[in-house]
């Protein structure tokens, strides 16, 4: 099977937990369908309660979009994010599934590299690491940056996952192997992401990195 049908029978879940991103959810959802052109992809909006209207814009998407490629699948509350992965999950259809950020320090344009890099390596994960020539996060303040780079430090020297950047929540996933891993996970928050690659790293899943920020 050649590369392009390989991409042709994959389904891409694009999972977006959001909270108070009334400004930032059609900018986003505008430049994933602008960089995933010739991908199958739905959009899974899991949306904890924003009190200001989130829900009314990803609504007016759905008009603009179809019901079918952007899901809204909202909860009361904000009940943390690992849980915000699993509730988005359970409505996912396609065979891999992508994690990011609603607030743009992800940008979608480096999408079409995480689904080249899978196809090309086989790999289960692929994530995008900020420690990479030329990579960086946009709107990120120094503290940010330190203690993200602080908490991958730590993380290395303690566990040794093979993979440079922990924290990041920028990934595609194998849609089963980020089942498994949800399912193994106790973390919650921003340990999270550490947690389920180190999991990953230990299962023996193949993890690749590409410039993600």
């Amino acid at each position: 099977m050649g590369e392009e049908n390989k991409s042709e029978a994959n389904k891409y879940s694009v999972i977006v937990p959001t909270y108070n991103e009334r400004l930032n959810i059609a900018l986003i959802v505008y430049l994933i369908f602008k960089h995933l052109r010739d991908v199958d992809f739905e959009v899974i909006v899991v949306d904890d309660g924003s009190p200001d209207g989130t829900q009314d814009i990803v609504k007016q998407l759905q008009q603009l979009y179809g019901e079918d490629r952007i899901l809204l699948r909202a909860r009361p509350k904000k009940l943390g994010l690992g849980t915000a992965y699993a509730h988005g999950l359970k409505h996912a259809s396609g065979n891999f599934v992508v994690i990011m950020d609603a607030d743009l320090s992800h940008h979608p344009k480096y999408l079409p590299s995480f689904i080249k890099k899978q196809m090309d390596t086989g790999a289960s994960i692929v994530t995008g690491t900020r420690y990479v020539k030329g990579g960086g996060v946009h709107g990120w303040n120094l503290m940010r940056k330190l203690t993200s780079r602080g908490a991958n430090v730590l993380a290395h020297t303690l566990l040794w996952p093979g993979v440079s950047d922990l924290t990041g929540s920028f990934r595609l996933y194998k849609k089963s192997v980020l089942e498994d891993l949800i399912s193994s996970c106790v973390s919650k928050g921003y340990v999270f992401q550490m947690e389920m690659i180190v999991r990953a790293s230990r299962k023996g899943h193949h993890i690749e990195e590409v410039k993600g920020s």
